[in-house]
């Protein structure tokens, strides 16, 4: 089969859910319009960051893009007076920057294809419908019963997976969905393993797993058709959905926001954990549990999307259990991602966070005992329940499942240790993800600390203790020094020492035995002021000459002296 071997994919082995962060550095007037230097980083790395040049009309068309959604983004309203102003520009920035902050930390908006290509041209310029269409084409052309029907535009988040309605030519009324995917960053199979791997899931079985009627790939991607639902996925039931509809438009703001029936969601959830298990114990990766990933046939829920983790690709909720170290194997990703469908089933809405320290009322008290086992604080210090011990909770353990299909699953042996040691590479990927984000939030929150103003206070007054001990210590030296030298010359007192000045004994010793010479013609220094600290001496002192001159002193004797005779003129004078 000469299948996708032209044109190639344009393959970027980028992980898409890697989270985008933006901040507006500078903005310039050029004219009559301002242009804003934005700085975008890619993850945590700043060697991974580039700088994006945009107007507020480039702001003014994404948002006009995102009204599909739904949502009220905060875009600063257009001024056409005075909009040159420098406080206005300066205003206007900060609402700028705040709309940025909304849309990057909104989860299926920061991971659609139009905020990407805002904030990353170069690596998101490609049209990967019209690459999809190419390769479908050639697909076509080894395989010629099929027919497209039509471009369902939009419906998934993923930017390089494309989806296309079909039929066969001689079962027109029957409605298939065909899905082209470029190959991710996680594809640790070789192109032949791949290839056999692909082709097996079209000959499995499993009461929870959604059939697959072909499947195929190549060295740099594939594509797998499945029958249509008109009814959609778990998430359109959840939602009340088209499933036709864009991705943006179903699932961002929901117009009624309502959960399912408890027994729904016992009855779901059980199965959902079945087919789990069933693929854990299997050693069949999977890693890609979200409601849209969930067929719904009448009562039954059906996995989707089994070819995910073999075509490397990353997974919907990445962007959460990268920020937990516990969560490290792909069981432990299946189980947290189904915490996340469990909220979904239960509240008709993604948790506003996680962990989540509280949970809203729920129709039973199982139900939030099985989502604190998952997504509390406590469950991912500790880690992820495993999925047999979420089936013995009370919530799961009393629903009966009555599907009697049969079970075609059974994976060769060689194919097995290519799937275990994928499986092995895409954990150590995710754990050393998982360690530089550890390490950068380590460092980020010491220097957050360090830089905080209760902190430099401390620094200041710690700053000038230690100053003023400095000049204490400084000054009761020279002190000593200074009384040290005084003392090294005197016969009648024994010469005091300090550690910081000592006086030698031969030094002593000569100054009583040598003659001293007359005393020079300077006065003698004052005495030292022991209140104010003394500041260092220039020039070194000579012991030996002090020691002479005090030596002088004491040997003087007022006998020695010779007479003089005075005239006395103060009497008066009378002639």
């Amino acid at each position: 089969m000469a299948f996708m071997e032209k044109p190639p994919a344009g393959k970027v082995l980028l992980d898409d859910t890697v989270p985008l962060t933006a901040v507006i550095e500078a903005s310039q007037s050029l004219h009559s319009h301002t242009e804003y230097i934005i700085r975008v980083q890619r993850g945590i790395s700043m060697e991974n960051s580039w700088q994006i040049v945009r107007r507020y009309s480039d702001f003014d068309l994404l948002n006009n893009s995102l009204q599909i959604s739904a949502l009220s983004l905060p875009l600063p309203p257009k001024k056409l007076i005075g909009n040159m102003d420098r406080e206005f520009i300066a205003e206007r920035q900060k609402g700028l920057q705040n709309y940025l902050n909304v849309i990057t930390s909104n989860h299926i908006l920061s991971n659609c294809e139009l905020v990407k290509k805002f904030f990353d041209p170069n690596n998101y310029s490609v049209n990967y419908v019209e690459i999809a269409l190419q390769h479908v084409s050639m697909f076509f052309r080894s395989e010629p019963k099929w027919e497209v029907v039509e471009p369902l535009k939009d419906i998934g988040w993923r930017i390089r997976k494309k989806y296309f309605l079909m039929k066969i030519k001689n079962q027109p009324k029957e409605r298939l969905v065909l899905s082209w995917a470029d190959l991710g960053p996680d594809k640790y199979l070789s192109d032949k393993d791949l290839q056999c791997a692909v082709k097996f899931l079209s000959s499995c079985s499993h009461p929870y797993i959604y059939k697959v009627t072909f499947a195929t790939a190549s060295e740099s991607s594939a594509l797998v058709i499945r029958p249509f639902i008109e009814k959609g996925t778990l998430r359109d039931l959840i939602y009340k959905a088209k499933p036709k509809d864009p991705f943006l438009k179903k699932y961002c703001n929901p117009k009624k926001i309502q959960g399912l029936e408890l027994q729904q969601i016992k009855t779901f959830g059980r199965q959902i954990l079945e087919v789990l298990k069933f693929l854990h114990e299997r050693g069949f990766p999977y890693g890609h549990l979200h409601a849209s990933n969930v067929m719904l046939e009448g009562d039954t829920c059906r996995l989707l999307d089994l070819e995910n983790s073999l075509l490397g690709l990353p997974s919907f909720y990445r962007s959460y259990f990268t920020q937990f170290r516990k969560i490290n194997t792909l069981e432990g990703i299946d189980v947290h991602c189904f915490g996340h469908l469990l909220y979904e089933m239960t509240y008709g809405r993604p948790p506003d966070s996680v962990p989540a320290d509280s949970f809203p009322p729920a129709p039973s008290t199982s139900v939030v005992t099985v989502l604190e086992s998952i997504l509390s604080p406590e469950a991912m210090k500790n880690g992820m329940p495993t999925v047999s011990r979420l089936l013995q909770m009370p919530l799961f353990s009393d629903v009966l499942l009555t599907n009697s299909e049969k079970t075609q699953f059974k994976i060769p042996t060689k194919l097995k240790e290519a799937l275990k040691t994928a499986k092995e590479c895409i954990e150590k990927r995710l754990v050393e993800e998982q360690k530089m984000i550890h390490q950068h939030r380590r460092l980020t929150r010491a220097q957050s600390h360090h830089g905080s103003e209760e902190e430099k206070k401390k620094r200041k007054i710690l700053a000038r203790k230690k100053s003023k001990r400095s000049a204490f210590e400084s000054g009761e030296e020279q002190t000593m020094k200074y009384s040290n030298s005084n003392n090294s010359g005197s016969g009648a007192s024994s010469p005091l020492t300090s550690p910081s000045s000592p006086v030698p004994p031969s030094m002593t010793a000569e100054a009583a035995t040598i003659p001293s010479p007359p005393p020079p013609p300077a006065a003698p220094p004052p005495p030292p002021n022991l209140d104010v600290p003394m500041q260092p001496d220039s020039q070194p002192v000579n012991s030996t000459s002090r020691g002479a001159l005090l030596s002088s002193i004491q040997n003087f004797h007022k006998g020695a002296l010779k007479k003089t005779e005075t005239c006395d003129y103060s009497a008066p004078k009378i002639n």
